[in-house]
């Protein structure tokens, strides 16, 4: 009976841990995607035809650096190594 329950706690454990490391790793991801968002808010600061000056021009650049950096988030390696110092650490 203690075999059982043994394995089924240490199942749960490994579950648990699964589940925490990939939540990690989606914050993870949000994270890089916060830094990549200032980048791109400074590097797109300029005057742009893709943005013309519009009442809502603030809100439309807005929108797309976010998108932007949602997309592109998790390939730059911020993530990776934040990841990596925070996972030994669960």
């Amino acid at each position: 009976m203690v075999v059982g329950n043994t394995f089924i706690q240490t199942h749960q454990n490994n579950f648990t841990k699964e589940t925490n490391l990939a939540k990690l790793k989606k914050e993870c991801d949000k994270f890089e995607s916060e830094i990549l968002n200032f980048f791109l808010k400074e590097a797109l600061d300029t005057k742009n035809a893709l943005f013309p000056k519009s009442p809502g021009e603030k809100i439309y650049k807005s929108m797309y650096q976010e998108a932007l950096s949602e997309k592109i988030s998790g390939n730059f390696g911020y993530s990776e190594l934040l990841f990596n110092y925070l996972k030994d650490k669960l």
